[in-house]
């Protein structure tokens, strides 16, 4: 949890090739602009308006970029993308938007892991089975997929299993998680997680070329 609670605003951007190239891990949170993204992002970090950090007027349809590392030091990047489906944008910018999103999705190289945020009241949207298809074959390929069924407080014991069991059927190859921003249910679970996906394990023969580590000589007959 002290790692996420790092989270710095880096930079935004409104196209593709405005975005910083990083070798870093990327994880990347998406989602309907009512699925209580923003919260979600400002919970996981402690911060009540990081998510909001470039948001001004004008720039609702930015990607910003927020760093994360101790000691100043970035080891991994959020990256949060502008909710969609909301009604009153133009739908001409609509489709523009959805155009970069999908490019951001398919060509961003150092993305990890991808939040899909959802309101289970509401279910997986038809732009969210979009998003889902676009997503598919990197996830194939082991990008890191992960559905979290927000304002889970507002549902029963039974909706809630109910929606957790819907959720799994339709995010195939991905994980579901119940989160509550309100009782703090399923947040340090998912921070646990993104510290997973940013620091995978190394296995132990690139530890030891890393290390410069030799393998030991055989005995002499």
């Amino acid at each position: 949890m002290g790692w996420m609670h790092t989270a710095r605003f880096l930079t935004t951007a409104a196209q593709l090739h405005h975005l910083p190239a990083l070798e870093l891990p990327e994880i990347a949170f998406v989602g309907r602009s009512n699925a209580g993204k923003s919260t979600c992002i400002n919970t996981l970090t402690q911060q009540k308006q990081l998510a909001f950090a470039s948001k001004k007027p004008g720039r609702t349809q930015h990607i910003n970029l927020f760093s994360l590392g101790k000691q100043g030091l970035t080891d991994a990047v959020l990256a949060d993308l502008p909710g969609y489906g909301y009604a009153a944008v133009p739908k001409q910018d609509k489709i523009r938007w959805q155009r970069v999103m999908a490019n951001y999705l398919v060509t961003r190289e150092n993305l990890v892991g991808v939040v899909l945020l959802c309101d289970p009241r509401h279910g997986l949207t038809e732009l969210d089975e979009i998003l889902l298809d676009v997503i598919r074959p990197r996830v194939e390929q082991g990008l890191k997929f992960l559905v979290l069924l927000t304002k889970a407080d507002k549902l029963t014991r039974v909706e809630a299993n109910k929606a957790l069991s819907i959720a799994r059927l339709q995010a195939g190859g991905g994980e579901v998680k119940l989160f509550s921003a309100l009782k703090r249910q399923g947040v340090d679970e998912a921070a646990q997680l993104l510290w997973q996906w940013a620091h995978p394990p190394v296995p132990p023969e690139a530890a030891g070329a890393e290390s410069g580590a030799q393998p030991p000589e055989a005995p002499v007959q």
